[in-house]
C-alpha cells in the first residue's frame, strides 16, 4: 500500500503541472500508465495561445474560441481560462521551457509583433493557427509538447515531494460511497503495475485524473496509444457526469504513408501559408470557407472528407514549397526530418495528409477548479469538460486549459489541505481469488479491432442516425462481452483499457444520438440545420439509456 496527499492519474502537462505546483505543501504521487514519455502532451506539435501581441487582446482571443466553439462554450470559463493565459506562460518560462524566440530580422521585419513585456519576459516569436484572428501561439519550434514535457518532468524528477511511478495503469477510484464507509469522497485508487502484474493500493487525501482522452476509440488517430479515455471510464463508474462526448475533434491533416504511424503535420503549417490541394494540384479550402485553410478544424476535415468520398482518393496534399527552404526547415525541423524519413522533402514535395481522431472535447464534468462532483475527485485537461471548448476545439487552447486548471486545482487544494483528513477506516487490498488467467486473450485483441472499425465507419466525421443506432447496438454487446471477459480473467492493461475504451464509445454514441442538429464537430446528414438554442448534451450515470 501506498499513502499519499495527493495522488495525480496521468503524467502529462495538467498533471505534471499540479504536481509541481503542490509539491511545496504535499506529498505527491504521479502514475505513468507507460513510460513517461508515451503521453499526448510529448508529442503535440503546435503551440499555446495565449494573449502576448500588443495588437492581440484577451476579448478577441475570447471572441475566435466561442466562434470555433459554436455556441456551445461556457463564456465564463473561456474569460477565465484566456485572462490566465499570460500568467500560465510567464510560469513556463520560469521553469526553463524553451520556447522559440524573434530573431532579430523577424522583429525588425515586423513578421511578429513584440510580445508585452511581463516580469522581463523575452519577446517570443507567434505563430497564427486556425480558428485564430491574431498570431498568439507560442511555441518551441514544432516540438512544444516535447520542450514543454521534458521541462517539467526534470523538474519534477528533481523534486523531493514528488514520486513517479512508471507502468502504473489505474483500475477504479476508491470511494467512501463504494466501499459503503461513512460520509462522501474519494479516498484512494487501485493501481495495476505491470511489470509485477498485480492490483496496489494507493490512498491520497485528493485524487485528480489526468489521464488524457478517448482518440484511440478510432481506427485512425494522431494519439499515442495511451488515450483510452481511462480518466472519463472511471470518473463514470465513480458517479460523475460526463459532457458533449459527441464533439470529438479529427486533426485534418495526419501524414498519409503505409510506414507512419500516426504522425501529425501542425496546423502551424497552414498558419505559415501551407495550401490544400487535390490530387491534380487544386486548391479546394477557398470553396468551403472564406478563411481557406485557416478555417476551424471541423470544417477544414469535413471538406477533406467530402473530396475524397467524392474522389475517391486516398489522401489530399499539403504544399509549402513556395515557401524559402531555409524558413520551412527553421520552423518545422520535426516534420521535415520526419517525412525525410519516408522520401518526402516538403520543401520540395507535397505532404499526402488525411484526416484523424484527434481530441476529445468532452468529458468530465467540472468547474473552474477542475472539482467533479465527488468530493476531493479532480479533473483536468483533456479528461475533464470545462466549457472551453464548446462544440470544437480551436487549435492550441487545450494545452493553456491544461495549465489554468491544474493552477486552479493546486489552490483549491491547498486551501483544503488542513481539513481534510487522511481515510482512518482500512481500505480493502484488491481482491482476484475469484477470477484466473486468461487462455484466450483473441477475445481481447478481436473486441479491440472490432471496436474501433465500428467507431470509425460509424461515428466518424459524418454521421446519421441509421449507423449511430447500428453501432449502438453492437456496443451494447461488445461492453457484456469485455465486462464477462474481465469478471472472470485476471487483468492485464490491454483488458483494463480495452474495458475503458469501450464505456467511453458507448458515451461517444449515447451522446451523439442525444444531439438532433449539426454543431461544430457533429456533422449528422439526418438533421443538417443547427438549431437555434445550443445546449450541452450531459448524461449521468446510472440513468436510462436509450
Amino acid at each position: 500500500m501506498y499513502d499519499f496527499d495527493i495522488l495525480i492519474i496521468g503524467s502529462g502537462a495538467a498533471g505534471l503541472s499540479l504536481a509541481l505546483k503542490t509539491a511545496e505543501f504535499a506529498r505527491v504521487a504521479v502514475l505513468s500508465k507507460g513510460s513517461l514519455s508515451q503521453g499526448a502532451t510529448y508529442w503535440a506539435q503546435g503551440g499555446i495561445a495565449a494573449v502576448l501581441d500588443e495588437h492581440d487582446s484577451v476579448d478577441a482571443h475570447i471572441a475566435d474560441t466561442l466562434d470555433s466553439g459554436a455556441g456551445l462554450c461556457n463564456e465564463d470559463m473561456v474569460r477565465h481560462i484566456v485572462e490566465h493565459s499570460e500568467g500560465a506562460i510567464a510560469w513556463l518560462v520560469e521553469q526553463g521551457v524553451p520556447f522559440t524566440l524573434q530573431s532579430a530580422d523577424e522583429a525588425g521585419a515586423g513578421a511578429a509583433s513584440e510580445p508585452l513585456n511581463r516580469d522581463n519576459l523575452k519577446p517570443l516569436h507567434l505563430t497564427q493557427e486556425g480558428g485564430h484572428s491574431h498570431r498568439r501561439i507560442i511555441h518551441a519550434t514544432d516540438a512544444t509538447g516535447r520542450a514543454v514535457f521534458e521541462t517539467l518532468r526534470d523538474r519534477a524528477l528533481s523534486h523531493p515531494g514528488i514520486t513517479l511511478f512508471e507502468n502504473r495503469l489505474a483500475v477504479d477510484v476508491i470511494t467512501r460511497e463504494k466501499l459503503g464507509l461513512k460520509g462522501s469522497g474519494c479516498i484512494g485508487a487501485y493501481v495495476y503495475c505491470k511489470e509485477e502484474e498485480k492490483v496496489e493500493l494507493f490512498r491520497a487525501r485528493f485524487v485528480v485524473l489526468a489521464s488524457g482522452g478517448a482518440s484511440k476509440a478510432y481506427l485512425y488517430t494522431t494519439n499515442p496509444d495511451s488515450a483510452t479515455g481511462d480518466g472519463i471510464a472511471m470518473a463514470w463508474r465513480a458517479g460523475c457526469q460526463v459532457a458533449n462526448m459527441e464533439f470529438n475533434q479529427f486533426h485534418p491533416t495526419c501524414l498519409y504513408h503505409p510506414h507512419a504511424r500516426s504522425f501529425l503535420i501542425t496546423e502551424a503549417l497552414r498558419g505559415e501559408g501551407a495550401t490544400l490541394e487535390l490530387p491534380d494540384g487544386t486548391r479546394f479550402m477557398p470553396a468551403f470557407d472564406s478563411r481557406g485553410e485557416l478555417a476551424p478544424r471541423d470544417i477544414v476535415a469535413r471538406a477533406i472528407d467530402h473530396e475524397m468520398k467524392r474522389l475517391g482518393c486516398d489522401c489530399v496534399y499539403l504544399n509549402i514549397t513556395h515557401k524559402p527552404a531555409d524558413f520551412v526547415i527553421k520552423h518545422f525541423p520535426t516534420i521535415y526530418s520526419r517525412c525525410l524519413d519516408f522520401g518526402i522533402d516538403i520543401t520540395k514535395d507535397r505532404i499526402p495528409v488525411v484526416p484523424a481522431a484527434h481530441y476529445t472535447c468532452g468529458g468530465v464534468v467540472v468547474d473552474k477548479l477542475g472539482q467533479t462532483s465527488i468530493t476531493n475527485l479532480y479533473a483536468i485537461g483533456e479528461t475533464s469538460c470545462t466549457g472551453l471548448h464548446g462544440a470544437n476545439r480551436m487549435a492550441s487552447n487545450s494545452l493553456l486549459e491544461c495549465f489554468v486548471l491544474a493552477f486552479g486545482a493546486a489552490e483549491d487544494i491547498r486551501s483544503r489541505m488542513g481539513a481534510t483528513a487522511p481515510a482512518s477506516e482500512s481500505i480493502p487490498d484488491w481482491d482476484e481469488s475469484r477470477v484466473t488467467r486468461s487462455h484466450e486473450e483473441i477475445v481481447v485483441s478481436h473486441n479491440w479491432d472490432e471496436l474501433r472499425r465500428m467507431m470509425w465507419d460509424y461515428v466518424g466525421i459524418v454521421r446519421s442516425d441509421r449507423r449511430l443506432h447500428r453501432a449502438h447496438k453492437r456496443i451494447q454487446l461488445l461492453e457484456q462481452e469485455i465486462q464477462e471477459h474481465y469478471r472472470y480473467h485476471m487483468i492485464s492493461r490491454d483488458l483494463l483499457e480495452l474495458r475503458n475504451l469501450v464505456l467511453v464509445a458507448r458515451l461517444i454514441i449515447e451522446s451523439a444520438l442525444q444531439r438532433k442538429e449539426s454543431r461544430g464537430l457533429h456533422y449528422t446528414i439526418d438533421y443538417l440545420e443547427t438549431l437555434a438554442e445550443a445546449r450541452d448534451t450531459v448524461l449521468t450515470p446510472h440513468q436510462k439509456r436509450s
